[in-house]
C-alpha cells in the first residue's frame, strides 16, 4: 500500500487525467439529461387584473406553490433543472409581461394561482426573439452579511415600481429588449447542511480572532501601563522595591460561544428556504441603450437592499467589465438563461418572504406606462382613430393618444367651465371629420362654431357641413327649416307621432297619471296630421304638407278639421276613427288648452315659428347620419319655447337612429353626436338623452355629453351614462363635485387630486381592445397646438355662409310671413283633396273565412 502511494505520488497526472475524465463524461451525462428534461416544460402568461391587490399570505401561498412545482421532474433528471422561472420582460409592446415557467408535470400546480379570479393563467406560447445587434447580459449574486435578509418592501406602492419604471421608456422601433429570470429551487437537505456547517465554522474563525486580537491589545494596554511613569512613581510610594514582582498577571480573552441562531441567520431553519438565480439581458439596435437599460434595472434591483443586496457578479478594472458577457462565463450563461437550469452562487439562498415583490405580476399600486400597443398614437386622416389627447411617458415624451373608433360608444366628460371638456371635444370632432366621419355638434350657446370654423374649411369636407342657427344673430338674421311632421322620405308614421308626442310630454311634464287626456288629443292629433302629409306626398304636393301648427286648426276649426278627417280617413285605423266620432265631439272646449298653451308659445316665438312653420325642411337627422354630414346645431336660449324646441331635436335625433334598424349593419355609416352642455340639453329632454345612452349603440351612433357637474344631471341619465360610458373623463373641479366621478373610479385618483388639476389637465377612463385603460392623466388637445397646420381663418367666412346655404337658411322675416300663410296653403290641398275623394267609390272590404 505504501508503495501505491509512492506510485501515485510520482505519477500524479495520471490520477488527475482519470479524475478529470471521469468528471467530463459525468458533466456531459448531466447536461444531456437536464437539456432533455428542459425539453419537458410548460410555460404560463399570468395577466393581472386592474384592480389586483394581493395580501402578503396569497403571494407567500403562491411562493411555496412554486417551490414545490419546482420538484416535478423525473427522477433521473439532473438538480440544475429542477427550478421554476419567473420572467419578467419588456419589449417596448407591453410594460411588463409576467411568465412562469417550469416542469411539465407541475403544470396543474401552476395554473391554480391563490391570487383569486382578478389574475389569469393562461398557456403561453413561445417567444421567438429577433437577433439584436447589441446585447448585454449580468447575474446578479446577494452581497452584504451571507445570513442577513433582503428589505421588507412594502407592497404599496407596489415592488416592481422601479423595475417598470427601468423599462417604461423601452422602444419597440429600435429593438429595445430588457428581460429578468429568476429561478427558483426548493433547497437541498446536503446543499444547506453543507452551507450550514461553512457558515458555523466561518463564526468560529471570526470569533477566535476577535479573541486573539483582544487578547492582543488586552496586553500592549497592561504593557503600556506598566512602563508608565505615573504606574512606577505608584510603585515607589507603595514601598515596593522590586517593581518586576508587581507586574499583573493578564488573563487572555476566551472566545464566546457560538450561538447558532446568530450565525446562521435565515438559514437556522428549513422552512421556506429556496436557491435563487437572478440572470439580467438587455438589448437593442443602437449602440449604449442597452448597457444604460442595464444600468437602470440594477438600480432598480437596489430597491430590495437590506443587509444582503443583489450585486452584478464579476470585476470591474476601468473600462473593462468581466462578467456574464466574457469568456469563461458567458457560455455558461447562456445555456443558462435557454435551458432555464440553475447553477446558483453558494450566498443565494433567500427564504420566500424576502421576494415577496418579484413573486407576483404588477398590482393596483403599480403605475403602469401606456405604450402604443396599450393606447394607439393619433394619425390624423384615419378612420379607425379617435383623438383623445396628449399623454406624457416616464421618458418626459409627449405624443398624441387615441381609442379606437368603433370602441369608443360613449363619452362623458366633466370638468368646471373653461377647464377644457368643450376644446377636447372640438379636437375629437374636428379630427373625426377630417377622417370622413360624420357628426352633429348641439351646442347651445354657439361658442364651439366660430372656434372649429377655420379647422373645418376644407374643400374635402367643406361639401359636408351645415349650420342650423337658431340664436338670430345679426340685423337681418336667416334661420333653417324643419317640419317635425314631414313624410317625404318615407318615415314610419308611428313613429314620427310618438317622437313629437314624447317630446311635448317630457318639457310639460305630461304622464298617464297627470295629464291622460293631454296626451291623447296631442297623439290623435298627430296621427291624423301625419296622413294627410302622406297623402299629400303621394299627391306630389309636398309643400301642401302641415305642421305642428296646424293642431291649433284642428281643434278649433270646424270646416279644418272635417276636412283633414276626410283625407286621412283612409290612413287612419278604425280605432282612431272611433275616437274622433265619439269621443271629440264630447270633450268640453278647455279640454284643448293644455295642448294650444304650448303651441301658442312655439308660435309667439318668431324664430321657431319660421323653422318650424315649413312644410319642406332641409334639416334631416336620418340624411345626416347616413351620408356622413358635419352638422352643427345651436338651439339658442333657456326659456320653455327653447326647451320644447330642444326636446323635439333630441327627440328627433333618438327615431333617427332608431330606424336605421332596417339597414343592415354593415352598411350603418358610424355617427357622433357631441352634446355640450348637458344640464341644458336634460333639463329638456331627461328620458331622452338617457335613452340614447342606452340604445343608439346597436344603431352605429354614439354620444359625447359634456357637463359641468355629474350629480346636477337627472338621475336616469346619470345612471345610463356611466353604466355605459366607454370615456369617462374629469378637468378640475371642486372636490365636492368631482367626487361623484371619482367614486366610479374606485377612489383612484382621489377626489383632490383631480381637483389640483391645472386647465386643459385630464384624468380619464378609456376603453381599448375590449379592456378598461386608466384612470390615466392626459393633457387635453388644444386646437391652436394640435391643429395649427389645418387653419384655414380666411377661408371661415364663405364656409359659414357655404354652411348656411346647405341648411337651406332664409332670412327670417321672410320664413316668419310663410309660416303665417301656410295655414291656408294646407286648408286649399285638404279642400282639393277631399272633393277629389268623394268622386271615388270606396274600396270593397274583403272578408276573411
Amino acid at each position: 500500500m505504501w508503495s501505491g502511494g509512492v506510485w501515485l505520488g510520482g505519477h500524479w497526472y495520471v490520477l488527475v487525467t482519470v479524475v478529470g475524465a471521469l468528471w467530463g463524461a459525468g458533466e456531459m451525462v448531466a447536461s444531456r439529461l437536464a437539456v432533455r428534461a428542459s425539453a419537458q416544460r410548460t410555460a404560463l402568461e399570468v395577466v393581472a387584473g386592474r384592480l389586483f391587490e394581493p395580501s402578503l399570505e396569497e403571494i407567500f401561498r403562491h411562493g411555496v406553490q412554486l417551490a414545490r412545482a419546482s420538484t416535478s421532474m423525473p427522477w433521473w433528471a439532473p438538480r440544475r433543472s429542477k427550478a421554476v422561472r419567473i420572467r419578467l420582460r419588456a419589449d417596448g409592446t407591453s410594460p411588463l409581461r409576467y411568465r412562469i415557467e417550469g416542469p411539465a408535470g407541475a403544470q396543474r400546480l401552476l395554473a391554480i394561482t391563490p391570487f383569486g379570479p382578478h389574475v389569469t393563467a393562461r398557456p403561453a406560447v413561445p417567444i421567438k426573439d429577433a437577433a439584436r445587434r447589441h446585447t448585454v447580459r449580468a447575474e446578479f449574486v446577494l452581497r452584504g452579511r451571507p445570513t442577513g435578509p433582503l428589505r421588507e418592501v412594502p407592497l404599496a406602492p407596489d415592488p416592481l415600481q422601479p423595475l417598470v419604471d427601468a423599462v417604461a421608456d423601452l422602444r419597440a422601433g429600435l429593438g429595445d429588449l430588457a428581460e429578468i429570470r429568476l429561478d427558483i429551487q426548493r433547497a437541498p437537505k446536503w446543499a444547506l447542511r453543507t452551507r450550514r456547517l461553512e457558515l458555523l465554522a466561518a463564526a468560529r474563525r471570526q470569533e477566535r480572532k476577535e479573541a486573539e486580537r483582544a487578547a492582543r491589545w488586552l496586553r500592549r494596554d497592561a504593557a503600556r501601563v506598566e512602563d508608565s511613569l505615573l504606574w512606577q512613581v505608584r510603585q515607589l510610594l507603595a514601598g515596593k522595591g522590586d517593581t518586576g514582582a508587581g507586574r499583573r498577571l493578564v488573563m487572555p480573552p476566551v472566545p464566546r460561544r457560538i450561538d447558532p441562531q446568530e450565525a446562521l441567520g435565515k438559514l437556522s431553519g428549513d422552512e421556506h428556504l429556496v436557491r435563487v438565480q437572478l440572470l439580467v439581458l438587455c438589448a437593442s439596435d443602437v449602440e449604449g441603450r442597452a448597457f444604460a437599460r442595464l444600468a437602470q434595472v440594477q438600480a432598480a434591483l437596489d430597491v430590495f437592499g437590506g443587509s444582503s443586496r443583489w450585486a452584478m457578479r464579476g470585476w470591474r478594472l476601468g473600462p473593462w467589465r468581466a462578467g456574464a458577457d466574457r469568456w469563461p462565463g458567458r457560455r455558461g450563461f447562456d445555456r443558462r438563461w435557454q435551458y432555464g437550469w440553475l447553477r446558483p452562487p453558494r450566498a443565494n439562498w433567500v427564504r420566500l418572504d424576502e421576494l415577496t415583490g418579484l413573486l407576483k405580476p404588477p398590482t393596483v399600486h403599480c403605475r403602469l406606462p401606456l405604450l402604443p400597443t396599450d393606447l394607439p398614437t393619433f394619425d390624423l386622416g384615419n378612420p379607425e382613430l379617435l383623438l383623445q389627447g396628449h399623454y406624457q411617458g416616464p421618458d418626459g415624451r409627449r405624443r398624441l393618444v387615441a381609442t379606437y373608433a368603433d370602441e369608443t360608444l360613449f363619452e362623458v366628460g366633466v370638468g368646471r367651465a373653461g377647464g377644457g371638456k368643450t376644446e377636447r371635444a372640438l379636437a375629437q370632432a374636428i379630427g373625426w371629420a377630417h377622417a370622413g366621419g360624420g357628426l352633429l355638434f348641439m351646442d347651445p350657446h354657439r361658442d364651439s362654431w366660430p372656434r372649429a370654423l377655420p379647422f373645418l374649411a376644407h374643400d374635402h369636407i367643406a361639401a359636408r357641413i351645415a349650420l342650423i342657427d337658431l340664436g338670430a344673430i345679426g340685423p337681418t338674421p336667416s334661420v333653417s327649416a324643419w317640419n317635425p311632421l314631414a313624410m317625404q322620405d318615407g318615415q314610419a308614421a308611428h313613429e314620427v307621432v310618438e317622437a313629437v308626442a314624447d317630446a311635448f310630454a317630457t318639457v310639460l311634464g305630461w304622464d298617464d297619471a297627470t295629464a291622460p287626456r293631454a296626451q291623447t288629443i296631442l297623439t290623435a292629433c298627430l296621427t291624423v296630421l301625419t296622413a294627410v302629409n302622406q297623402a299629400a306626398c303621394t299627391a306630389d304636393r309636398r309643400d301642401a304638407q302641415a305642421t305642428v301648427f296646424q293642431i291649433r286648426a284642428l281643434l278649433t276649426d270646424t270646416a279644418f278639421r272635417a276636412t283633414a278627417l276626410t283625407v286621412a280617413a283612409d290612413r287612419l285605423d278604425d280605432d282612431v276613427r272611433a275616437w274622433w266620432q265619439a269621443v271629440f265631439p264630447r270633450l268640453p272646449d278647455d279640454a284643448f288648452t293644455v295642448v294650444l298653451n304650448p303651441l301658442a308659445r312655439l308660435a309667439a316665438h318668431p324664430v321657431t315659428h319660421a323653422f318650424l312653420g315649413q312644410p319642406v325642411g332641409h334639416y334631416d337627422s336620418r340624411a345626416a347620419m347616413d351620408h356622413g354630414m358635419i352638422v352643427w346645431v345651436c338651439p339658442g336660449g333657456h326659456g320653455p319655447t327653447d326647451r320644447l324646441l330642444t326636446a323635439l331635436l333630441t327627440r328627433d335625433l333618438l327615431r333617427a337612429a332608431r330606424a336605421r334598424r332596417a339597414v343592415p349593419l354593415a352598411q350603418r355609416r358610424l355617427f357622433r353626436l357631441y352634446f355640450d352642455e348637458l344640464i341644458t340639453l336634460t333639463g329638456a329632454a331627461p328620458e331622452t338623452i338617457a335613452a340614447m345612452f342606452e340604445d343608439l349603440r346597436k344603431y352605429r351612433v354614439t354620444v359625447h355629453g359634456l357637463t359641468q357637474l355629474l350629480s346636477r344631471l337627472p338621475a336616469p341619465v346619470q345612471a345610463s351614462l356611466t353604466q355605459n360610458a366607454s370615456t369617462l373623463a374629469s378637468t378640475s373641479g371642486s372636490v365636492s363635485a368631482i367626487a361623484a366621478l371619482t367614486a366610479e373610479w374606485g377612489g383612484r385618483p382621489s377626489p383632490a387630486e383631480v381637483a389640483a388639476l391645472e386647465r386643459y389637465q385630464h384624468y380619464m377612463t378609456l376603453t381599448v381592445h375590449g379592456g378598461r385603460v386608466g384612470p390615466v392623466r392626459i393633457t387635453g388637445p388644444h386646437l391652436d397646438d394640435v391643429f395649427a397646420d389645418l387653419a384655414r381663418p380666411r377661408r371661415a367666412a364663405a364656409l359659414e355662409s357655404a354652411a348656411q346655404q346647405r341648411a337651406g337658411c332664409r332670412p327670417l322675416h321672410e320664413l316668419s310671413a310663410h309660416a303665417a300663410l301656410h295655414g291656408r296653403d294646407v286648408l286649399a290641398f285638404l279642400t282639393e283633396h277631399a272633393s277629389t275623394q268623394e268622386n271615388v267609390p270606396p274600396p270593397k272590404k274583403e272578408r276573411y273565412t
